[in-house]
């Protein structure tokens, strides 16, 4: 039986899609393991009836990027420290008679695929976000598209027209967080001499670009990478991800939404890593409360006390706030009406794969290309328009959610919603486009370790 080792960037963000793609082979007949950093296993404890889990070091042991200076920091000891400790992973699982095949890496750890044909492994690289995100960065890599941008729009092969905030933000805001943009470019240092380049989308969802990728970087789609019982319902046991970095007992949310309408609930999330100003925290609460709409917020700890004062008594027949959600669950409900949302990817595609629309207002790094997607490729939400100072009023924030609760608008984009979902199911089921990309992709790996 083939051996995978699959080794995903130690944030929540790259854990899920990793971990659900390793249930996915096992399905499929291969063994996976998935090597998580000390610090994340101590924090979570992580178990699975079908998927092994092992360790490396990130060099923070004792409390992960948090422990960092800063990113620079952070990244030089991850790969220091990873690619000691993944090397010695590797000898210690040949020495135990279980030999390590194929290594499945997170492509900002393009030191991993390094590692793997030091030991004659085969490398497979695994893309998180969007293929039309990773075409932008494959562009900016190889010095095809000139930085700063001077002109726009700018139109490549397989792309709608782009203004400048429909770019990455480490491209339109040029010179912002180097050492994020030096990891997202240097995901291509060495992609070629992978053996497999996977990514976690669906063909139909991004067919253009990926027709255009694969010219000049053949691709695999093997997504959405989301619990097979939202999808096909093929994988044993698959309900849910199985690896929080947050804990909330959910039971809180549901019994506040046992009793709400169908579609009446605004449901609002920015992900595991925004960090909203006090100003803009007071201005969303505002637009909700506005809007007149049921809504339940995640608000992390860290970002509580910037909700204004008051807001929770004054909204309390309308509002619950909590400090993490089970958000697959929650999409999934009748009672959810639109998403708010950050448009991180793995929120995008859950949207996209329960057919839930969406109101979207992104932050940074991919979210901004996500968004223009969302609203103008996908149409299945609508993006905020970003006032002065950079603040999303809460005049706009009270439209926004409008029209897509109450407007005819709000019917288009529910329609179209509902077209990705079943799109996404179809991708993954039997026969479907990701479905047989992972099958080549199995076949591939075991003809090549025999």
């Amino acid at each position: 039986m083939a051996h995978v080792l699959a080794l995903p960037y130690p944030s929540q963000g790259h854990l899920n899609p990793m971990h659900q793609f390793c249930k996915r082979l096992v399905s499929k007949g291969l063994k996976a393991t998935l090597a998580i950093t000390t610090f994340i296993t101590n924090s979570m404890n992580p178990k699975s009836d079908t998927v092994q889990f092992d360790t490396i070091s990130d060099g923070y042991d004792e409390g992960g990027f948090m422990q960092a200076d800063d990113i620079q920091a952070y990244l030089a000891r991850l790969e220091a420290a990873g690619s000691k400790t993944l090397a010695e992973l590797i000898k210690r699982h040949e020495s135990l008679g279980h030999p390590i095949g194929c290594i499945i890496y997170d492509a900002f750890m393009p030191w991993a695929l390094d590692v793997a044909k030091q030991f004659g492994l085969v490398g497979a690289a695994f893309f998180t976000q969007p293929c039309a995100v990773n075409y932008l960065y494959y562009y900016a890599h190889h010095g095809h598209l000139t930085l700063p941008v001077l002109s726009v729009p700018v139109s490549l092969p397989g792309l709608p027209l782009l203004e400048l905030e429909d770019m990455p933000s480490f491209i339109y805001v040029h010179g912002s967080y180097p050492a994020y943009f030096e990891m997202v470019l240097s995901q291509f240092s060495n992609v070629d001499e992978a053996n497999f380049v996977l990514v976690n989308t669906f063909y139909k969802l991004e067919d253009k670009v990926v027709d255009s990728m694969s010219k000049v970087s053949p691709l695999m789609t093997i997504g959405p990478t989301i619990p097979s019982f939202y999808l096909d319902n093929r994988v044993q046991n698959d309900v849910d991800y199985g690896l929080n970095l947050f804990h909330l007992d959910p039971s809180i949310c549901f019994e506040w939404l046992s009793n709400k309408p169908k579609r009446s609930i605004v449901y609002v999330s920015f992900g595991s890593m925004a960090n909203l100003s006090v100003e803009q925290m007071e201005e969303l609460a505002w637009g909700f409360k506005a809007s007149n709409c049921y809504f339940l917020w995640v608000v992390r700890d860290s970002e509580k006390a910037k909700i204004p004062k008051d807001f929770i008594e004054e909204t309390s027949d309308k509002g619950l706030i909590v400090g993490w959600g089970p958000q697959l669950e929650l999409l999934a409900s009748e009672v959810v009406g639109c998403f708010f949302s950050h448009s991180g990817w793995n929120s995008t595609i859950e949207a996209l794969s329960l057919g839930v629309p969406m109101v979207v207002m992104p932050q940074w790094t991919d979210q901004t290309t996500n968004a223009k997607f969302v609203q103008d490729v996908w149409k299945v939400g609508i993006r905020v328009r970003v006032g002065e100072k950079g603040i999303v009023w809460r005049e706009e924030v009270e439209t926004c959610i409008r029209e897509v609760m109450e407007g005819e608008k709000g019917k288009e984009l529910k329609k179209n919603a509902m077209k990705w979902k079943d799109l996404a199911k179809e991708a993954v089921s039997e026969g479907g486009t990701s479905d047989k990309d992972i099958d080549d992709f199995v076949n591939k790996l075991t003809h090549s370790l025999c």
